[in-house]
C-alpha cells in the first residue's frame, strides 16, 4: 500500500481511484493485440462516417508492419510520421511498434525549416506522410537522407459515397478535395504497404522497456528536443488515465479525437488509453464545429478532451444550433489555463464536469489532474495522478523544498517520466535529477490538500492554442528580415486562456515598421501558430550584461501598448 500520509491529495480522489496503479509488464503492441482479440467486430475508428472494426485495425497493422519490414525497418529504427488525425495514423503508429521500431511524431503543419532539425536529429530513413506535405519533405537539403516516403491520401479512408461525391465538378467540393489531398509522385502509396501480406505472428515483439516513441518538445532554446518515451512510460500513463476516468467502460466509450495525435496529449489519450479501453475513436483531421455536430448524430461523444478555446467554441456553437452535448461525461482540458467562464459555459450544456489537468511531453504527458468529483477545484491543475509524486523546490537549488503554500519549481516522479532527450545528454542532465525527479520548469503553489496552481514559468515558452512556441525561434526568424536589427518575442495573456504571440522589433536605420511584411516573411519559415499576431517597434532591445534578452522587461514595456 502507498503511504498516503505523504500524499494528502489522495483523500480528494474520486472514490474508486487507487493511490497506485499496477505497473505494466507488457508493451503497447501486446495491449493492442489484447484489444483486437477481445473487441473483435466492435468499431475502433470512425472517419467521416466510415468505421473500422478492431479486427480490421489489427489486420491492417499486421499488413503495414510487414510492408515496412520488407522496406528494411528493423528493431530500434526510427520511422517518422507526419500525419493529421486519420485511420492511417493509428495503423502506422502500431505497425512501427510491432516491429520494435520507434515512432517519431511530427506536426504536418510545420515548414521544411522546422522539420529539418528534427530529421537531422533522429535520422529516420523512412517517412509516412500526408501527401499534402510531401513537397515540404522534398525541400530538405540533400544531406538529410530519406530512403522512402510512404504517402497517405486521406480520401482513401473516406466512405465510398463521400469519396465519389468529392469527384463531382462542384467548386465547393473541389476546394474540399484539394484541402485534403495532393499529388505525391515518386513516393510509395500507402496501399502498397497493405498489399504485401501479413507479418509472421512469430516475428519478435518489443518488450515493455524498449523505446517506443520520440516526441519533440519545445524548450527555451530554438531547437526542439526529442523526449524518449518507452512502452513502459506510455502504458503507465494509459493505466493512470484509466484509473482517473473511474467509471469509463470497456467498449462503451466514444472518444472524439480532436487533439492532434502527433501531440503527446492526443497520442496518450487516443492512441494508447482509447485503444486500451477498446473505445470507438472518432477521428477529426481538424477542429470544425460542423464536423463535430455531424458526427454527434451517429456517434455521440462520451469523452471530449481539448483545449479551452475548443470547449468554448463547441459549446457556443451547440447552444446556437440547439445541439445536445449531454453525452459528454468525461471532459479534460489541458495545455493552457482554463477560465472559469469556459467551465461554467461547458458544464451548463454537457453531461459531466470539465476538469483541468497538467502534463508535459516528458511525462508521457499527464501527471496531475482534477478529480471527476465535487472535490475538484477550478483554477488549479489538480493533484498528482496515481503512482505520481511531486515536490516543490527552490528553482536555483532543487535539493531544497519550499514551505507549503510558497511558490517553487514543480518536480515530478513516476512511471510515466521519460528516459531523457535523444542525442542530448547535456539537456537530459538539466531535466532529470540523479534520483529520477523531473524538473518541469513551472513555478507553482500547492495548498494543504495538494491542489496545485501554476503561477509562473521558469521556461519562457508561449502557449498558444495548446502548442508551445519558443520565443528564441521566432526571434531568429524575425532577425532574418533586412529591416530588423533585433527582436524580442513574448506572450500576451488572453482572457479566454492561453497567450497571443507578440513581438518587439528594433529596426535598422532608415526603415519603417511594416507588420504585414514581417508576418509574410515569417509565414514561409514558421508554422502559422508561431507567427506574431502583433508587432511593435522599440528603440532598443533590453538585454542582460551577458546578452540575454530580458523578456520580463520587454513584456512590461510593450503589453500596455497592445
Amino acid at each position: 500500500m502507498a503511504n498516503t500520509d505523504a500524499r494528502p491529495w489522495v483523500k480528494n480522489y474520486q472514490p474508486g481511484v487507487p493511490a497506485e496503479i499496477d505497473l505494466p509488464t507488457d508493451s503497447l503492441v501486446a495491449m493492442l493485440e489484447r484489444s483486437v482479440a477481445e473487441a473483435g467486430s466492435h468499431p475502433a475508428l470512425e472517419f467521416f462516417g466510415r468505421r473500422t472494426s478492431y479486427s480490421e485495425l489489427g489486420d491492417q497493422v499486421d499488413r503495414v508492419a510487414e510492408g515496412l519490414r520488407q522496406f528494411g525497418v528493423r528493431p530500434g529504427d526510427r520511422v517518422a510520421l507526419v500525419l493529421p488525425n486519420c485511420p492511417q495514423h493509428v495503423v502506422a503508429f502500431y505497425a512501427v511498434l510491432r516491429l520494435g521500431a520507434v515512432v517519431v511524431e511530427h506536426n504536418p503543419l510545420y515548414t521544411s525549416r522546422e522539420l529539418r532539425h528534427q530529421f537531422e536529429d533522429h535520422q529516420a530513413r523512412i517517412v509516412i506522410a500526408w501527401d499534402k506535405i510531401v513537397p515540404v519533405l522534398r525541400d530538405f537539403p540533400s544531406d538529410v537522407e530519406i530512403d522512402h516516403i510512404v504517402s497517405v491520401n486521406l480520401l482513401h479512408a473516406f466512405p465510398s459515397v463521400k469519396r465519389l461525391a468529392l469527384r463531382l465538378p462542384v467548386p465547393r467540393l473541389r476546394a474540399t478535395r484539394e484541402s485534403l489531398t495532393a499529388s505525391a509522385s515518386d513516393t510509395i502509396p500507402w496501399k502498397h504497404l497493405l498489399n504485401r501480406g501479413r507479418i509472421d505472428p512469430a516475428h519478435p515483439r518489443p518488450t515493455v522497456h524498449d523505446l517506443a516513441a520520440i516526441q519533440y518538445t519545445s524548450g527555451t532554446t530554438s531547437q526542439p528536443k526529442g523526449a524518449m518515451l518507452t512502452h513502459f512510460n506510455l502504458v503507465s500513463n494509459a493505466l493512470q488515465g484509466e484509473a482517473w476516468m473511474h467509471g469509463a467502460e470497456y467498449r462503451k466509450e466514444i472518444f472524439y479525437a480532436i487533439l492532434p495525435m502527433f501531440h503527446a496529449f492526443g497520442m496518450t489519450l487516443y492512441l494508447t488509453y482509447g485503444i486500451r479501453k477498446q473505445a470507438l475513436l472518432v477521428l477529426f483531421p481538424k477542429f470544425e464545429p460542423n464536423l463535430i455536430f455531424d458526427a454527434m448524430k451517429k456517434s455521440p461523444a462520451t469523452v471530449y478532451c481539448a483545449v479551452p478555446p475548443i470547449f468554448e467554441r463547441t459549446a457556443m456553437a451547440a447552444r446556437e444550433r440547439g445541439v445536445s452535448l449531454k453525452s459528454c461525461r468525461f471532459c479534460i482540458s489541458g495545455a493552457m489555463n482554463l477560465p472559469d467562464s469556459v467551465v461554467e459555459l461547458w458544464e451548463s450544456m454537457s453531461g459531466g464536469l470539465l476538469v483541468e489537468g497538467y502534463g508535459m511531453t516528458e511525462s508521457s504527458p499527464v501527471a496531475l489532474g482534477n478529480p471527476f468529483f465535487p472535490t475538484r477545484r477550478t483554477g488549479t491543475i489538480g493533484v498528482p495522478f496515481p503512482s505520481t509524486q511531486m515536490r516543490v523546490v527552490e528553482p536555483e537549488n532543487p535539493a531544497v523544498e519550499v514551505a507549503q503554500g510558497q511558490p517553487g519549481e514543480l518536480l515530478l516522479k513516476g512511471p510515466q517520466v521519460f528516459q531523457g532527450y535523444w542525442n542530448n545528454p547535456e539537456e537530459t542532465v538539466k531535466a532529470l535529477l540523479p534520483d529520477g525527479w523531473l524538473r518541469t520548469g513551472d513555478i507553482v503553489t500547492v495548498d494543504a490538500d495538494g491542489f496545485t496552481t501554476i503561477v509562473d514559468r521558469v521556461k519562457e515558452l508561449i502557449i498558444t492554442g495548446g502548442f508551445n512556441v519558443a520565443p528564441s525561434e521566432v526571434e531568429a526568424v524575425l532577425r532574418l528580415h533586412p529591416s530588423v536589427a533585433d527582436a524580442a518575442v513574448v506572450g500576451k495573456p488572453l482572457v479566454r486562456g492561453g497567450e497571443m504571440v507578440v513581438a518587439a522589433v528594433e529596426l535598422e536605420p532608415d526603415t519603417t515598421l511594416d507588420e504585414d511584411a514581417l508576418r509574410a516573411h515569417c509565414r514561409g519559415l514558421l508554422a502559422a501558430y508561431k507567427i506574431p499576431r502583433r508587432i511593435v517597434q522599440i528603440e532598443d532591445t533590453p538585454r542582460s550584461m551577458l546578452g540575454k534578452i530580458l523578456r520580463k522587461e520587454v513584456r512590461e514595456r510593450i503589453l500596455p501598448l497592445l
